[in-house]
């Protein structure tokens, strides 16, 4: 580990289980003040998404390089005192996997942030298998993380000590880490690379269903009739108003396998659906009758009203576009082998077939290619130019 990175780890720093929680706006109003004067903080969060309909973030876990602290946004319900924090451009924030928490972050708190830098995308940028928290910790500083305390109730309150210390670890170890990704990530020549992604990310927002039907966010629905799109609708909607109605997640009411069974089965009756074993017993208790009626009615659908399940058409390859996805892929390959990282990463399906159909003849072409990243046109755009024009791999 490079001294300088050491010294950062264990001079002045809080070590083992030392940490201070934030439950009140006072608390918050005064370490917000201390964050304003840093230039690095690391973060994470902890969320309920395992126990309620609705999830939430439950912990925020902030760090510089002395302190941590953990907010208590159950108790400390305002968090507008953070909100200049993220979104000042001077203070990089580091996460570990930070598209889960800036989407969390926005839908909770309207909290936007700017100068982020995800220690999970470097790791993969530098051609790294294993990028969990744990795993890197381990590789990098021989740190063991107890998961124990993952899928627990974040909710819950109050907290055992102990499910405290877990949050408290998860962001310890961000700081120094950063630190020596950085490092690599510039010999390698691609810090850039890695800044223009995590600019991307601090982007992303949650997902909106524009009151779209349930069955379109469904894994496997597209391979459904229309009558059968109907009958899991129909059951979709009654697991949703049961999740609501009982504050739970929708796997815990019944999961993806049962009413996609349901949806295939169509049993209109008791006697149809006990048999089959298309739900355990005491699901066929609680929800059996529901379940039924809900089916029988979208069996009385109409079938000019039935759903249709939205399919992309396939655009219609030019003669030549096929043969330069062949290239370009082919080139992918082989610079992602030669470089160690994972192809997909390098640049994936949807953008090569862009690039073979938009057939750029110049650098600024790529310009015209939203999909693409500047640091992909920067770095590769005369490999690929050169490739296109060539006919054969450069």
């Amino acid at each position: 580990m490079p001294d300088g990175v050491k010294k950062n780890m264990q001079s002045g720093n809080e070590t083992g289980t030392d940490y201070q929680k934030i439950e009140n706006i006072s608390q918050l109003q005064d370490f917000a003040r201390v964050l304003e004067k840093e230039n690095i903080i690391a973060v994470d969060l902890e969320a309920d998404s395992m126990y309620h309909f609705r999830e939430k973030v439950c912990l925020i876990q902030m760090a510089t390089s002395k302190m941590t602290r953990i907010i208590d946004p159950l108790r400390v319900q305002k968090l507008s005192a953070l909100k200049p924090v993220f979104a000042n451009p001077a203070t990089k924030k580091v996460f570990h996997g930070a598209d889960y928490d800036v989407r969390s972050l926005y839908r909770d708190f309207q909290i936007e942030i700017r100068h982020l830098f995800d220690t999970q995308l470097a790791s993969m940028f530098l051609g790294k298998k294993e990028t969990s928290l744990a795993a890197v910790l381990q590789q990098r500083f021989r740190i063991g993380l107890n998961k124990k305390y993952q899928r627990k109730d974040w909710s819950a309150r109050p907290l055992p000590e102990p499910m405290y210390h877990y949050a408290a670890a998860d962001v310890r170890y961000l700081i120094p880490l950063s630190a020596i990704l950085e490092t690599e990530l510039r010999k390698k020549g691609r810090l850039s690379w890695v800044i223009e992604e995590c600019e991307y990310l601090s982007h992303v927002r949650p997902a909106s269903d524009n009151n779209k039907p349930l069955f379109h966010s469904f894994k496997g629905a597209g391979r459904l009739d229309r009558r059968s799109l109907a009958v899991l609708e129909a059951l979709l909607r009654y697991r949703r108003d049961m999740a609501r109605k009982k504050d739970k997640p929708l796997f815990k009411v019944l999961s993806n396998q049962r009413l996609m069974a349901l949806a295939k089965a169509k049993p209109e009756s008791l006697p149809q659906l006990n048999p089959k074993g298309l739900l355990s017993p005491k699901q066929a208790q609680i929800h059996g009758t529901a379940l039924v009626e809900a089916i029988k009615q979208a069996m009385q659908v109409p079938e000019k009203r039935l759903p249709i399940y939205p399919r992309k058409k396939a655009p219609r390859l030019t003669p030549g576009v096929p043969g330069r996805i062949r290239k370009i892929k082919t080139w992918r390959d082989t610079k992602a082998q030669t470089l160690n990282m994972d192809p997909g990463l390098l640049i994936n399906k949807a953008l090569i077939q862009t690039i073979a159909t938009k057939n750029p003849h110049s650098q600024k072409d790529f310009e015209g290619i939203p999909e693409m990243k500047r640091w992909q046109h920067r770095t590769f755009g005369r490999e690929i130019l050169t490739l296109l024009k060539n006919g054969k791999q450069a």
